[in-house]
């Protein structure tokens, strides 16, 4: 049973508000969760223009360490609260053994 952490989309038209939580993979997208992780209300207040996030940390890295896989959004806002370590700006490529002889030759 593959587990991803990932958005429930709640709220009206125009106006999105999202549960973080833990699902099975294969559920729907407002489907039942395993677990209520925290929210995100991804439009500004017009006081204060900050975005909202609660978000139950303790919870989180119990999800994460059994082995639940995040969605790109969540692991995007998971890297920005500090749970998760930042990915690499570049992924680091190994060059092909041919294209280092090729190189070389020249």
């Amino acid at each position: 049973m593959v587990v991803r952490i990932r958005f429930a989309r709640h709220g009206v038209r125009n106006r999105p508000f999202y549960h973080i939580v833990a699902m099975v993979g294969r559920s729907r997208r407002d489907g039942k969760p395993l677990e209520k992780l925290g929210t995100y209300d991804p439009l500004p207040d017009k006081k204060e223009e900050a975005k909202h996030i609660s978000l139950d940390f303790a919870r989180t890295k119990y999800w994460l360490g059994v082995g639940a896989q995040p969605s790109d959004a969540v692991r995007f806002l998971l890297e920005r609260a500090g749970v998760l370590p930042p990915r690499p700006l570049y992924p680091k490529v190994k060059r092909s053994p041919h294209l280092a002889r090729k190189e070389e030759t020249e």
